[in-house]
């Protein structure tokens, strides 16, 4: 049975389980990661961003935490899903909650990740453009991607 699927803005007492999808879903789809980059990545991730990012997330009836996505302006900033709730609806149903904001959306994707690049395919993002390294200047290629219709 897939859950009912609320989509609300985070609050700082989130962070810790934002924190906990987002380890998950890396360790699951980011396998090219080196150890040291994952560490780097990770402290950043939650030092940095997610305590200070307006994210909207993803929760189940009893709030749990299934997923979340941060969101400027068009740019999809980040999108994650805890790895037992993907294929569930999850990822589509934060995506469609950014569409209805702004109906041109932008996303990068590493492109080792498929399954990532394939999801955002399925939703009728399009590639745009390719960057050689991440934003940080990692050996991570990125796929530009972007979409005009809402799903």
């Amino acid at each position: 049975m897939l859950p009912t699927i609320h989509i609300r803005q985070s609050g700082p007492d989130d962070v810790p389980r934002l924190l906990a999808v987002w380890r998950q879903a890396v360790l699951a789809t980011h396998g090219f990661l080196s150890p040291s980059d994952f560490a780097v990545i990770e402290a950043e991730v939650r030092d940095s961003y997610l305590p200070h990012a307006a994210l909207w997330v993803a929760t189940d009836d009893e709030d749990q935490v299934l997923g979340f996505m941060g969101q400027s302006g068009s740019h999809v900033e980040a999108l994650f899903v805890a790895p037992d709730h993907q294929g569930r609806g999850v990822g589509r149903a934060l995506v469609r909650h950014a569409a209805a904001r702004q109906p041109r959306l932008t996303v990068d994707v590493n492109e080792q990740n498929e399954r990532a690049t394939a999801f955002y395919e399925r939703l009728g993002f399009r590639r745009e453009s390719r960057s050689p390294v991440d934003g940080a200047g990692r050996p991570y290629p990125l796929l530009h991607l972007y979409r005009n219709t809402q799903t």
